[in-house]
């Protein structure tokens, strides 16, 4: 398939209204196989998954069609174009009048039918019929229905629709012949009278569709059945739905050391060729101290964030998590939720802000506003970093409890409950939400698609990690290396004179004293010294201050900033550096600055504190109003602050 097709970019619908190529959309159910088409077709890398509602948005890509190029549209999925929910509004809007900007409805129509749930999927061609596209079938999973022992004529189909079927089946086999069907548009038959919309006669034109066609439905998978009855179980499930993710945070630790450490090992190589090969001493400090510091500090997590999109993309694909939102429904529901909303949640692992917008595929406005409050509270990739090093400060990575065989590192099981704590809070601060706005509205249908397990393909898991480590890498090049760099230039300004320095009584010979001098006398000194008043009851000193607000921009930065100021007191060993840091002025002056208040104060707040200006904008966007996100930001940082304040006293107590 790849002589006849090429890929741009995936982006959002909204393209220019003067582009005359033809456009194909893509219609059918969730997980009936259209994103994967939809990659195959276009060369682009949509995200997939075994749960309804990962595709929100519209999507375009160009597929080259003998000479002709065409544009390929990834609706979201939908079993009905009769809308309860955003996103199934986007694809009933697209169909019958084009996008809300103007562009009008799509050339033609290409509707997928899972083979496997066909009676399902004929209600909504028939739907489709009735706005009157050019229409032709994709039939997919037919080697599953085959495999599963059921069976269908794909000729009597075809003459039953009146259209045009073409199967398309795992591995590519069903391409070429499409790619045909679709440059002889213009030849498709023309669409039948569209089946009646009254439910009864509807019954009766999918019926003998699918006894013209001589369907026989796929036989129960009994392996399948007997693992979904434990996984599915109300107390087994659940039990075996934490066990998972506990391994999945011990591995994040035990793991990714070897690769850490490797990476700690190079930056710390690279910083010894700075110090020796260049002379220049501004530049030799930026790299030394804004690159290799404060980026290199953030890269040096790399591995476990790699690691943890690792163990979620083959849970994702082995068709266990469309399991754990069926067994985390029951959770939902005690928070006035439903298992819709995992989903949105559990994008949040990533970020938040995917996780907001996967909303729009909740039925309930009232559903969507508390899940997009509580998604923030979600561990997400970037907080990670923040965790790691500071669990690395507090805990030694030997230290492990339990007895014989069943001993666990400690470090991971902070991690663990670290990550239970911020789902706990957003599940509690989405049953607050819900309280307070009210409970007028119906209850609507939770319809999720149980898959059968499947060994996960390499490719779709390597590519999922690739994309979570190509977003890192993204923002690490970009916001972090460009928050780095200001930081950098307010630690080194205003510089100081030898003569200054010796008035002062600083040793002008000893680089760790002058650096040390500097950096207390700086301008990001000052301002992380004006909001003491602040945060100096959470244990925080001005260095922390400094972090606190960077991470405004991305929560990595505070690891960044740490890095930057470690790397400036002692660029050889800047994580004992940051280890053996001691409060700089104040009536704890001389005390260590990691000590374990400190530090349980700063994980809880960062648990807490909405540290995204990027998560605020989207809040924004899809509240379509700036109270909500004013309320989250303004309430999450003061119970941030509260929850750290009393994390800080538990454990000074139990010191």
């Amino acid at each position: 398939m790849g002589a006849h097709h090429h890929g741009t970019t995936a982006a959002p619908v909204g393209g220019s209204q003067a582009d005359t190529r033809r456009r194909f959309a893509l219609v059918g159910s969730p997980n009936s196989g259209k994103t994967t088409l939809f990659n195959a077709l276009t060369g682009l890398r949509a995200k997939t998954g075994n749960y309804p509602g990962v595709t929100v948005s519209r999507y375009q890509g160009t597929a080259r069609i003998g000479q002709e190029s065409v544009i390929i549209e990834d609706l979201p999925g939908t079993y009905s174009l009769d809308p309860i929910s955003p996103d199934e509004a986007i694809v009933a809007q697209a169909l019958e009048t084009g996008s809300s900007d103007g562009e009008t409805p799509p050339d033609a129509a290409l509707v997928l039918l899972d083979a496997t749930t066909l009676r399902r999927s004929l209600n909504l061609l028939a739907q489709v019929l009735q706005v009157e596209l050019p229409t032709a079938v994709v039939l997919t999973f037919g080697d599953e229905l085959q495999r599963r022992g059921g069976a269908l004529d794909v000729a009597a189909l075809e003459r039953a629709l009146g259209l045009r079927v073409i199967p398309v089946v795992a591995g590519g086999a069903g391409l070429a012949t499409l790619r045909a069907a679709l440059a002889e548009v213009d030849s498709w038959p023309e669409v039948p009278l569209p089946p009646p919309t009254d439910p009864t006669q509807l019954r009766g034109w999918v019926g003998s569709v699918l006894e013209t066609a001589g369907y026989v439905g796929p036989q129960p998978d009994r392996r399948t059945g007997r693992i979904d009855d434990v996984l599915l179980h109300p107390v087994a499930g659940t039990l075996i739905f934490l066990a998972v993710m506990f391994a999945v945070f011990q591995a994040i630790f035990s793991l990714a050391a070897p690769a850490q450490e490797a990476i700690e090992s190079a930056f710390g190589a690279l910083g010894g060729m700075v110090t020796e090969r260049i002379s220049h001493p501004l530049l030799a400090d930026f790299l030394g101290t804004a690159v290799l510091g404060g980026v290199g500090g953030v890269l040096v997590f790399l591995p476990q964030i790699a690691l943890l999109f690792l163990l979620i993309s083959l849970l994702e694909a082995s068709g266990y998590l469309s399991r754990a939102a069926i067994v985390t429904d029951r959770l939902m529901a005690k928070a006035g939720l439903e298992g819709r909303a995992f989903v949105a949640l559990l994008s949040s692992l990533a970020c938040a802000i995917p996780g907001i917008m996967a909303t729009r595929t909740l039925p309930s406005a009232r559903d969507r506003l508390a899940t997009m409050l509580s998604a923030p509270l979600m561990t997400c990739s970037a907080r990670l970093p923040v965790y790691l090093l500071l669990i690395g400060l507090l805990i030694p990575s030997e230290a492990r409890v339990g007895v014989g065989p069943l001993t666990v590192g400690v470090q991971g099981l902070v991690l663990f409950a670290l990550y239970v704590g911020g789902a706990v809070s957003a599940m509690t601060v989405a049953w607050l939400v819900s309280r307070l706005t009210g409970r007028h509205e119906p209850v609507l249908p939770f319809v999720m698609e149980m898959p059968p397990y499947r060994a996960p393909s390499a490719r779709s898991v390597a590519l999922a990690v690739w994309d979570a480590v190509f977003v890192f890498l993204r923002k690490v090049t970009t916001i972090i290396l460009a928050t780095t760099v200001l930081l950098w230039a307010l630690l080194a300004l205003p510089a100081r004179g030898d003569e200054e320095l010796a008035a002062a009584g600083v040793d002008t010979g000893d680089p760790a004293a002058v650096a040390t001098y500097q950096i207390d006398h700086s301008l990001a000194a000052g301002i992380g010294r004006a909001v003491e008043p602040v945060f100096d009851p959470l244990g925080f000193d001005w260095r922390i201050n400094v972090g606190v607000i960077a991470s405004l921009s991305a929560r990595e930065v505070f690891v960044a900033t740490l890095g930057q100021v470690a790397a400036a007191e002692d660029p050889e060993e800047p994580t004992q550096a940051l280890a053996a840091m001691t409060v700089a002025d104040g009536p704890r002056a001389g005390q260590p600055l990691f000590t374990g208040p400190t530090i349980a104060a700063l994980l809880v707040f960062f648990m807490y504190a909405l540290q995204c200006m990027s998560t605020v904008a989207v809040l924004r966007r899809e509240s379509v109003s700036w109270r909500w996100p004013a309320i989250a930001f303004g309430s999450y940082f003061a119970l941030a602050w509260v929850m750290a304040f009393l994390a800080r006293t538990v454990v000074a107590a139990l010191s």
